[in-house]
């Protein structure tokens, strides 16, 4: 039996994929950063600026910089129309699941790949689905600017700081 156990191989990888502790180090000091810029600017959720920077860090470094417009692009798309639905039918699942369809419609039309229509779907279930005390406009500006803030402080660490770059001269260890 544990031999069978051995052999089983639960899930699939390419090693270019998996994490190193380089990787652990930059991510870690990405989301720091960016819940501390969050916070700084006031910002009323800071872990969903921390939640973007960790999925675009992510992102292997060939895509980073097209998904992270393209998240971008989702997240505006999704924060409007979950604006206009929440100002127009409130909590109703009818009109939730027509606006879940017609954000496949647009992200269709702005050619926008999975990637970016789950996003804007995220972005929308949090400003529809979530009761809040405020203004659907503000909850959504609110999305979009910590998704938004998240996004570009991931971009910044990739930019400044690439993966088979090394934070000290020796890097004999990995």
């Amino acid at each position: 039996m544990p031999q069978m156990i051995g052999a089983m191989k639960l899930w699939t990888w390419k090693k270019e994929n998996l994490p190193s502790v380089w990787h652990a180090v930059r991510t870690a000091i990405a989301a720091t950063l960016s819940v501390l810029l969050a916070r700084l600017a006031g910002m009323p959720e800071a872990y969903w600026a921390v939640i973007a920077t960790l999925v675009v860090m992510q992102s292997p470094l060939s895509s980073t910089v097209p998904l992270a417009v393209q998240r971008i692009v989702a997240s505006a798309v999704g924060a409007s129309l979950g604006i206009i639905e929440s100002t127009c039918f409130g909590a109703n699942l009818v009109a939730f699941a027509v606006t879940i369809f017609v954000l496949g419609l647009i992200s269709i039309a702005f050619r926008l790949e999975r990637v970016g229509y789950s996003y804007a779907g995220m972005t929308l279930v949090i400003i529809v689905l979530i009761p809040r005390p405020e203004a659907p406009w503000i909850a959504a500006a609110h999305r979009f600017a910590e998704v938004s803030l998240g996004i570009l402080v991931a971009l910044a660490v990739v930019a400044v700081w690439r993966e088979e770059q090394r934070l000290f001269a020796n890097s004999a260890g990995e």
